[in-house]
């Protein structure tokens, strides 16, 4: 039971101030007069003031309430390293004693566990959460139980308590660890791209330790070992060995006594992309359909294309004198022997032998092709001659071979089934609306897949690997007619432009090929084969296990299924005769780059509540009240502070003087000052 002294007036408090006024004039006046009653006169004044003010006697029943101590318990991955868990948890459980042995004392436990995508140990907003739900006027205190590597501090909150961390670290932890800086998610191909990594020891590291092994490995081969220097940048170029997507991991051996692996290794995803495509357009004679290649070609900003129309073959005597010519030389030797390696694509477009590429010049366009160099022969009625380019060297890497017919006739060309497999030709827009083409020669198919066919079913596109290198064969020199919009046209540019990309090697027009798109922690496999039939996909996880998904066809040649890995790490994906790797997580998780417990990242909030850092390897402290403002933790012990805090349960309020007491005292002083003057 409480009591207040409370003022309420009945009367406006101007009219409170008027009359006060008037009654100090006229007990001012009394003075000056020399009444000896002014006094009296005074009191009476007084007297009615006090009681126009209204002064009430407030009486609360109040009901006090406990006091509320919050206990943050990390529970994130950095707190399962060694033996800190079990510790964390002993601890818990023993705080929680002590506090609740207290009179008038709640605690209320939040378990702090790993932020959303690898965002690491979110320990403010659980705090903030946890005070949103409960008074602040009751809040005592605070009592973290955790290594100190806070990753959220920018929303830490104003404590109206003091702010505890019981850190779960040893004198002796160390731990090394690697990391990897400005890595980049492109690089082009044939040129080093520099990355920085950096070794370091942390911690009661062993001394004398200068250098350790640092491994490297490029999708999952074979890793080659390096010694580097620790606590320093190193500078590394890297070469990416192939186009799309290639995973680099580093790793350092796992040192006895060190807190963990999980930061000795960190995994790099860069895709290569070429810089500039090269390619050689050989147009054997001028003709409808050559712009169309060549505008293709000098569409694309990552092409740079050598063009060369033979308008003057040898055969053509017409006394024009050399010199009078507006055209330059074809320069066979420098292009198809000395240079050709240097090109990603050679196109031959309706050429035919005239003397011009001597024979070993073509057997080395041969050559080149076994040695992953890519040709495309675009034909017409020059591939069926007595001249065609197939009656030399290319023959022996050529898919199709010319019957001599050139079939002058309408018809409309058609995907076959193993086209709508194929990434060059399937799903190709407007399919079964084409418009025509009239020509194409007939040929005979000696190797590889047929995606098109055209006239009596005759092979249209033919497309073949040899070596290393790829070739394809499009009997038809109509492909222009297309672009016209002639009978309606069709998807001209998309099907060269795929085509042409195919023979440089482009990995996501791969007819064979498996791989994996990773979003968080689950990623999606892909499998493209030309086969009904894939079977299962066995995934190897980072820890060794193997896993068996079947694959389901999605679209003609395109099978898929969902894994999600529970670890962060390097898997390895087979299917066949297909591999892949594909790293899940980020390169280094964000909850391992700092694994030695510390108060320095909580530092700020410790002192700003008056709290401490408290080793629980030297045991749980012991639990004293401290008032607010005062240090709050010493040798053995941690300090709350009582808030006090109470419930109202009712208010009554009574008036100080009765109506009647008032008008008793007023007369009695008014009474008093007349019989005071009268006997003078």
């Amino acid at each position: 039971m409480t009591g207040n002294l409370l003022f309420d007036p009945i009367v406006p408090i101007w009219l409170l101030v008027a009359l006060a006024a008037l009654s100090g004039i006229a007990v001012s006046i009394a003075l000056w007069r020399g009444l000896t009653g002014w006094a009296f006169r005074a009191l009476a004044g007084l007297v009615i003031l006090a009681a126009l003010a209204g002064p009430v006697l407030q009486t609360e029943n109040r009901a006090p309430l406990s006091d509320i101590v919050l206990m943050l318990v990390d529970q994130s991955a950095s707190q399962r390293l060694d033996d800190r868990s079990e510790r964390t948890e002993a601890a818990a459980t023993a705080m929680a004693a002590r506090l609740g042995a207290r009179d008038n004392t709640e605690v209320r436990r939040v378990d702090v566990g790993d932020g959303l995508n690898d965002a690491g140990t979110e320990m403010m907003a659980a705090l903030n959460e946890a005070l949103a739900q409960e008074p602040r006027g009751r809040v005592a205190g605070v009592v973290a139980l955790s290594d100190g590597v806070v990753h959220d501090m920018d929303l830490a909150p104003e404590l109206p308590a003091p702010f505890h961390l019981l850190h779960t670290g040893r004198d002796s932890d160390w731990d090394r660890r690697l990391s990897v800086k400005n890595a980049p998610a492109f690089a082009i191909l044939g040129e080093p791209v520099t990355l920085t990594l950096r070794v370091e020891d942390s911690g009661a590291a062993p001394t004398g330790v200068a250098r350790a092994p640092l491994y490297i490995s490029i999708d999952g081969d074979t890793p080659q070992e390096f010694m580097v220097p620790l606590g320093r940048d190193i500078e590394l170029p890297v070469t990416l060995p192939h186009g799309g997507r290639n995973v680099i991991q580093f790793s350092v051996p796992f040192e006895e006594g060190e807190l963990t692996d999980r930061n000795n290794a960190a995994l790099v995803q860069i895709n290569g992309v070429r810089d500039r495509l090269r390619v050689l357009l050989v147009s054997g004679e001028p003709h409808q359909g050559a712009r169309t290649w060549r505008n293709l070609l000098k569409s694309d900003a990552s092409v740079d294309l050598v063009h060369f129309t033979i308008l003057r073959p040898p055969e053509k005597q017409d006394g024009v004198p050399v010199a009078e010519l507006s055209l330059i030389a074809f320069p066979t030797r420098e292009l198809f022997m000395e240079k050709i390696d240097d090109f990603d694509l050679i196109i031959f477009d309706r050429y035919q032998r005239r003397g011009i590429l001597p024979a070993l010049y073509l057997e080395n366009v041969a050559d080149y092709v076994r040695k992953g160099g890519a040709v495309l022969v675009a034909a017409g009625p020059d591939y069926a001659s007595a001249d065609s380019i197939y009656r030399s060297p290319l023959a022996q890497v050529l898919p199709g071979s010319p019957t001599a017919r050139v079939m002058d006739q309408r018809f409309v060309p058609t995907v076959s089934d193993v086209g709508g497999r194929h990434p060059v030709t399937a799903g190709l827009p407007d399919a079964g609306n084409w418009g025509a083409w009239l020509r194409q020669v007939e040929v005979a198919p000696e190797a590889g897949d047929v995606l098109m066919t055209g006239a009596e079913d005759s092979p249209l596109l033919v497309l073949n690997r040899v070596g290393e290198g790829r070739v394809a064969l499009l009997a038809s020199d109509h492909a222009w007619l297309w672009a016209r919009g002639y009978d309606g046209g069709g998807p001209q540019l998309e099907m060269l432009r795929r085509l042409a990309h195919w023979m440089m090697g482009e990995p996501e027009l791969e007819e064979e090929a498996l791989w994996a798109e990773a979003t968080g922690q689950r990623m999606r496999i892909v499998r493209r084969s030309l086969e009904e039939d894939v079977g299962d996909v066995q995934i190897t996880t980072p820890s060794g296990e193997v896993v068996s998904l079947p694959l389901e066809e999605t679209t003609p040649g395109r099978f898929e299924t969902v894994y999600d890995g529970a670890d962060i790490g390097l898997y390895r994906l087979v299917n066949g005769d297909e591999t892949a790797v594909i790293g899940l997580g980020p390169a280094a998780p964000r909850e391992f780059e700092e694994t030695l417990a510390s108060a320095t990242v909580l530092a700020p909030m410790l002192e700003a509540t008056n709290g401490g850092d408290w080793a629980l390897v030297d045991g749980v402290p012991a639990v004293r009240d401290v008032r607010a403002g005062r240090p709050a933790m010493g040798r053995g012990w941690i300090g709350i502070t009582p808030r006090g805090a109470f419930e109202t349960l009712d208010v009554a309020r009574t008036p100080l003087l009765p109506a009647w007491a008032v008008l008793l005292l007023a007369s009695l002083f008014i009474v008093a000052g007349w019989l005071r003057e009268g006997r003078r």
